[in-house]
């Protein structure tokens, strides 16, 4: 009867594997004494209570409860408390960036102070009267550290350059923090890349993805093999704890069947990396998009004789191979209304300004004629004979002709029929697009591409299955519209505009992707 009454007055509560009390620091009672909860308080923020009791977790809402108990909050002074670890290239430039916007953007004071070598902390002021709005905590150091704070209930966010480990999101769902690769459990806060480097001066200037993992697994060892001079290769990457490095060996290594080499030269930061290379005439590294430095930048190739460079709107449409988004993984609790706002920053055009002056990829769709695709057109060209013939050329450049293709890309897990972690949040930022009527004066087409392994034919009935899935994916986030009423349609060209060599599973990825094209109607 108890838990029926404490339900009643909860907004929401979500039961987890019961863990006996510590201390009943706590006492919850409705206005007229009738019921009462009693438990450990797990946290405040500043509108629900989230208790552990007897019966599990439980949040309840405080406009309906007085509390009693030494843990009890101070509601007319409250401060939002946030704590957040992981990766240091997140936390040590990102972050601030954007919590100094937000502040700006709000009309608040924010003020950091330098902890220790790993930790600092931000204080948000009212800048009015000076009063204590919020404190974010941060703890940089690595993705895995960030995991693990996470797990420990040390942290409320988690910063990451990868996409969670499986054996990560089970721990989290059996303590009961949610499935963290679900919908809006996380979310990409920018984009990086994931680039070959080496000092400048090096005669080679690209090399294939195939050949970078076998090069940093030690089966390539000498410049000669790469078309470079008659010496040894010497290999940098990140720490092996770090996201970047991580990513090398889940986006680039594994697709291949390949493990690092234990020679690798190691470094701590991304500059440390980047010097090492400038520096040493026979290195090849493997750096963030973000912190070249002085460094040479090795364009992706194929045996087929199409390249790919990393850039801005390659990043953005994950045209290129080797991207690496930056994410926030968040919890399925409630975080402090301020923690929340801030969140919700990050996806305004204000954050996507920090963003890119912050020397990262924002999220922000551009439009991109089809007069500035070129190369992705005489790459058609080149494969007509084969399977794709004259007519669907034309087809393809009759229909997306009159449109622009919008950055906002998606692309699907190696191997499978699901959206990568990149795409999963693009559905989220299309959806919010729609739903705030950017596109109520314009027709949208959701666009499927394959990649050329099978008949062609084939191919473009699959390529129309993946456009469709992701426009269902869309209509089921934008909940607050009715997408009939707009102009929305889907189309599928297969194989016949590749992107990439198929020639590798970097390729076949890269060409199996579902793209947006817009127009003005009228």
């Amino acid at each position: 009867m108890l838990l029926q009454r404490a339900a009643y007055l909860a907004a929401f509560f979500v039961c987890v594997v019961t863990a006996p009390l510590m201390a009943q620091d706590v006492t919850l009672t409705s206005p007229d004494g009738s019921v009462e909860v009693n438990g450990t308080l797990l946290g405040f923020d500043g509108e629900f209570y989230r208790v552990e009791t007897v019966y599990g977790e439980l949040t309840v809402d405080g406009s309906g409860v007085n509390c009693a108990g030494p843990a009890c909050p101070d509601l007319q002074n409250y401060v939002a408390e946030l704590s957040v670890s992981g990766s240091a290239t997140i936390g040590e430039v990102l972050m601030p960036a954007l919590i100094e916007g937000f502040a700006l953007r709000y009309g608040y004071v924010a003020e950091r102070q330098r902890k220790d070598a790993t930790h600092f902390v931000y204080t948000l002021r009212y800048k009015k009267d000076g009063a204590l709005l919020g404190r974010f905590t941060f703890r940089v150091t690595n993705t895995d550290e960030g995991f693990a704070d996470l797990l420990a209930d040390e942290a409320d966010i988690v910063m990451s350059l990868r996409e969670i480990r499986l054996t990560e999101n089970r721990r989290a769902n059996e303590a009961g923090l949610g499935d963290l690769r679900g919908p809006n459990r996380s979310r990409v806060l920018a984009l990086d890349a994931m680039v070959p480097i080496t000092a400048p001066g090096n005669p080679v200037d690209a090399i294939s993805p195939a050949t970078l993992a076998r090069v940093f697994a030690g089966r390539v060892t000498n410049w000669k093999d790469l078309g470079g001079p008659d010496a040894p290769i010497s290999m940098h990457l990140r720490d092996p704890k770090s996201g970047l490095a991580q990513a090398v060996q889940d986006r680039l290594m594994a697709p291949a069947a390949l493990v690092l080499d234990s020679n690798i030269v190691r470094h701590a930061t991304n500059k440390a990396l980047t010097k090492a290379v400038t520096d040493d005439p026979f290195a090849i590294g493997i750096s963030s998009y973000s912190e070249t430095g002085n460094a040479d930048v090795l364009v992706l190739t194929g045996t087929c004789g199409f390249s790919l460079r990393a850039g801005r709107v390659t990043i953005k449409t994950e045209d290129y191979p080797l991207t690496a988004p930056m994410f926030l993984y968040i919890p399925a609790r409630r975080l402090p209304k301020l923690a929340r706002k801030f969140l919700t920053f990050t996806r305004s055009p204000s954050a996507q300004i920090v963003i890119r002056r912050a020397g990262f990829v924002d999220q922000a769709p551009e439009e991109l004629s089809i007069n500035k695709q070129g190369d992705r057109f005489a790459n058609a060209i080149s494969l007509l004979g084969t399977e794709i013939n004259l007519t669907e050329v034309k087809r393809l450049v009759k229909v997306l002709s009159p449109m622009k293709r919008l950055s906002t890309s998606f692309r699907f897990r190696a191997g499978s029929s699901a959206l990568d972690a990149q795409s999963l949040s693009n559905v989220q930022q299309l959806a919010r697009a729609i739903e705030t009527g950017v596109y109520d004066e314009r027709s949208v087409t959701f666009v499927g591409f394959s990649d050329g392994q099978g008949p062609a034919d084939g191919n473009k009935i699959i390529a129309l299955r993946r456009a469709d899935s992701v426009l269902a994916a869309v209509k089921k986030a934008a909940e607050t519209v009715d997408l009939s009423e707009l102009n929305i349609s889907v189309e599928a060209f297969g194989e016949a505009l590749p992107m990439a060599c198929d020639d590798s599973a970097w390729g076949r990825q890269v060409n199996r992707r579902v793209e947006i094209w817009a127009r003005h109607c009228g």
